[in-house]
């Protein structure tokens, strides 16, 4: 499986856990006891740590990425459903992700709930404990705000320099 340490810091992976081969792992990942990363999934963990709790799973092709307010963490018994983005988000215990779900910087998804299949979950979202998370919620708005129009002229730059470190900071972990 690849794993890459950044700017020293390598993913930390239980014994038990299982990390198919496929898989990527980059940075401050930690995956607990009979947690499982699947085909394809790619954890990367430059911005914040990435923590994937005992017996929670990552399926095949989902992107996780961190932050640090709040890390990112996948809580105990958590399912992150096939194609999903996971981003500077908390998923509660034994929460499940449907399929091809975005959950969003800032998001609080609460225990034992069910986000469904394609919706996205907008940043700062605070979903209660226990309810159901149905729809997309794309549509035209109008123009762009000051804090759209932040992210699209500073995000190009901040990727470019971002590219860099990793460039410079990305070395193969040894394996668990």
């Amino acid at each position: 499986m690849p794993m890459f340490s950044f700017e020293g810091l390598a993913p930390s992976v239980h014994p038990d856990a299982f990390i198919a081969p496929t898989a990527t792992l980059v940075g401050d990942v930690r995956v607990e006891a009979g947690a499982s990363i699947w085909y394809g999934a790619v954890l990367r963990a430059d911005l914040g740590a990435i923590i994937v709790r005992e017996g929670a799973n990552v399926q095949d092709g989902c992107i996780l990425h961190g932050a640090d307010d709040p890390i990112t963490e996948v809580c105990a018994g958590a399912t992150i459903g096939h194609l999903c983005v996971v981003h500077g988000c908390v998923i509660g215990a034994e929460a499940l992700i449907g399929n091809g779900a975005t959950i969003q910087d800032g998001a609080m998804i609460g225990a034992r709930c069910l986000v469904g299949a394609g919706a996205t979950v907008p940043p700062g979202t605070v979903v209660p404990d226990g309810q159901l998370v149905l729809g997309p919620i794309a549509a035209v708005r109008g123009p762009l705000t000051a804090s759209a129009q932040w992210w699209v002229d500073n995000n190009p730059g901040f990727y470019q320099a971002l590219a860099q470190r990793h460039k410079r900071g990305v070395a193969p972990a040894p394996p668990p």
